[in-house]
């Protein structure tokens, strides 16, 4: 008799430890967390995209193409004169900024960009040869 009940006691405390260590004899899954993809790299967005609804941007963008400027400035690379940005990042979008840059436009002016003279036009407004300037600072990344 005391064999049967030391045995029914190894018989039940091998179920208990059984079902208490997960071994039920089923099998669980496991399931091992993968991470979250990585956020997409944010593309970087246009200047006219970024400034689409601004009229200055786009009466400004238009008047520098029907001009001459193209045949010496780009907006990402020096030719003649400096790149477009290189001039936005120079000059802050200021009223003070945008009149001074309008005058060197309308006047012409050497020196502050090397020594090769940007030529005069003036026949061009003050307004559009500010408003050509606005669209250059803007494009400040």
């Amino acid at each position: 008799m005391k064999l049967n009940k030391t045995l029914s006691l190894a018989v039940v405390a091998a179920a208990i430890m059984a079902t208490s260590c997960g071994g039920s004899g089923t099998k669980t899954e496991t399931t091992s967390s993968t991470p979250a993809p990585a956020a997409p790299a944010q593309q970087e967005v246009s200047p006219e995209e970024r400034h689409k609804d601004n009229p200055d941007f786009a009466a400004g963008l238009a008047l520098v193409k029907q001009s001459d400027c193209p045949s010496c400035h780009m907006v990402d690379r020096k030719i003649v004169g400096p790149a477009y940005n290189d001039v936005s990042e120079k000059y802050e979008l200021t009223d003070e900024n945008v009149e001074l840059l309008a005058s060197h436009v309308i006047n012409g002016n050497v020196g502050v960009w090397g020594e090769i003279p940007m030529p005069a036009h003036p026949t061009l407004s003050k307004e559009d040869a500010e408003l050509m300037v606005k669209y250059v600072l803007l494009l400040k990344k």
